[in-house]
């Protein structure tokens, strides 16, 4: 007798699996088939096309959860806790974590194509006002705090810890960085640059 419950837990996992996999094949390779996505999840080429029919149907779902496993990751790094040095110092790890989705996302500018400005909407579909931003809200009581620099704006500050997340993870992608170094140096890079002079 099938377990409805078993079942739906399966699907969940198969197809969490599917995204995954599709992040990381196509942050590597945007030419990436879908035969090529299976086999990098796991899963038959028939099982992935019951869950994804065509190419763009996969691409958009990848981007769709690549953003919610960022926004997943910032969340529980809790940075509107403790000194913002700490706080952007999880942060980094946090996002280091998810190097495949920002690779996937960041790597080509047409990937994020109607996810609102920089990509990023609220999970009502509106775009995120910066306001809502925890990383600029992080950015910002730093620099109140009189840790980072205040003379460069907030917008820059967070462009610039996305560039140095994304060139470490890739550094690291292509064998020039050991991955487990990824997060110090560019925690190093990111405050010799941010932080006011100590």
């Amino acid at each position: 007798m099938n377990d409805p419950a078993l079942e739906s837990r399966t699907r969940g996992r198969t197809y969490r699996a599917i995204l995954a996999a599709a992040a990381s094949v196509l942050a590597r390779n945007r030419t990436a088939t879908l035969p090529e996505i299976a086999e990098a999840a796991g899963v038959s080429r028939t099982t992935l096309r019951r869950y994804f029919p065509d190419r763009d149907g996969l691409i958009s779902a990848a981007v769709e959860d690549s953003v919610e496993a960022i926004e997943q990751s910032v969340a529980d790094a809790e940075i509107e806790q403790g000194s913002p040095v700490e706080a952007m110092r999880r942060l980094v790890a946090a996002m280091v974590s998810v190097g495949d989705r920002l690779m996937f996302l960041f790597g080509d500018p047409r990937i994020l194509e109607g996810h609102g400005p920089g990509g990023v909407e609220t999970r009502s579909g509106e775009p995120a006002a910066a306001s809502d931003d925890p990383v600029i809200a992080l950015i910002e009581r730093g620099q109140a705090e009189g840790v980072f620099d205040p003379e460069v704006g907030a917008d820059w500050i967070q462009k610039v810890l996305w560039s140095l997340v994304y060139t470490g993870y890739e550094e690291a992608d292509q064998g020039r960085l050991p991955r487990h170094g990824v997060v110090s140096i560019v925690i190093r890079t990111l405050e010799n640059g941010i932080r006011v002079g100590r």
